[in-house]
């Protein structure tokens, strides 16, 4: 839960998954329906997808034990070479150099690494590796995990009350702040679709579950079209539309940004009926929504109740 977001943000979802699940055979029992429902709003659906996986493996392969070493872990779905250490340190105190983002910039500031990351990654591995000590690893990578996300961080690092200050390369040329150096990121293209809400006589509206695989895999949505990098003419989407009815646009659109791209969303509304998912408005919340397709419903429910 916490690659790509904030402790404050995933302490919630925590608590209520292993509140729901507290051990990896019960994650194991679950359907994925149920976990993607839990995960609803914390984003990133491939690590629903791969902790639920990986809740099966192990239970498959390893009687519902995790195994303690990194090269059988990084077998595992959805554990790579960070997470593998990781576990292998802070759970079995086995001697592995756990390197996330904040390891990176600790690493690059104390030897003064110039090199720009991420060209510079295999270089602050061996570095971290060499540090590493015989006993307590798990502690050592946590303490390491603490100084960069506390002291050492991106902006304005708090040398001052660094236990590595003495010994840092960047602090004593007065680098810090501008290590470790970043390759400039291209910009986030835009991609374009339409949504089409479709409800019928007795309110409920049309869902649809998204493919296993790709971006927002098993979540539920919104039927919309394919994103592309051009706009959608009304005409051509609606040939693609899950029901032929009268479509109508509603006013405005609708933006969320992923990690690699920018969406906007046209919104059709009909009324109709087809075969396929349907749900009451005021049970949306208990489908496998993203927060994008919230987004959708919340426009299209203002829209109509603005007319």
């Amino acid at each position: 839960m916490l690659q790509q977001t904030t402790v404050t943000t995933v302490g919630p979802y925590f608590d209520r998954f292993v509140a729901r699940w507290p051990n990896v055979s019960a994650v194991a029992a679950a359907s994925l329906d149920e976990v993607l429902q839990l995960w609803q709003g914390l984003g990133y659906y491939a690590r629903a997808r791969n902790l639920h996986a990986c809740a099966r493996a192990v239970v498959a392969r390893h009687g519902g034990e995790f195994p303690e070493d990194p090269a059988a872990l990084r077998k595992l779905p959805g554990i790579g070479s960070y997470s593998a250490a990781a576990i292998a340190a802070i759970a079995f105190d086995r001697q592995t150099a756990a390197i996330d983002g904040n390891v990176e910039r600790v690493l690059a500031r104390l030897y003064a690494v110039h090199e720009s990351l991420p060209a510079a990654k295999p270089h602050l591995r061996a570095l971290a590796a060499a540090l590493v000590p015989a006993q307590r690893a798990g502690d050592f990578a946590q303490a390491l995990m603490d100084l960069g996300a506390t002291i050492c961080t991106v902006r304005r690092p708090r040398c001052v009350l660094c236990p590595w200050r003495a010994c840092c390369a960047a602090a004593a040329a007065g680098l810090a702040a501008t290590l470790p150096a970043q390759a400039e990121k291209p910009g986030r293209p835009m991609r374009y679709g339409v949504a089409f809400w479709l409800t019928r006589g007795d309110g409920a509206v049309l869902l649809r579950r998204r493919p296993d695989r790709g971006l927002l895999g098993g979540m539920t949505e919104i039927p919309s079209t394919p994103w592309r990098s051009e706009p959608w003419a009304l005409g051509e989407a609606i040939e693609i539309a899950p029901a032929a009815v009268d479509w109508e646009p509603l006013p405005g659109t609708v933006r969320h940004g992923f990690t690699h791209f920018r969406l906007e969303l046209a919104i059709m509304a009909g009324r109709g009926e087809t075969e396929g998912l349907w749900s009451r408005i005021d049970r949306l919340s208990e489908h496998a929504l993203p927060t994008l397709m919230k987004k959708v419903a919340r426009h299209a429910v203002s829209a109509f109740a603005a007319t």
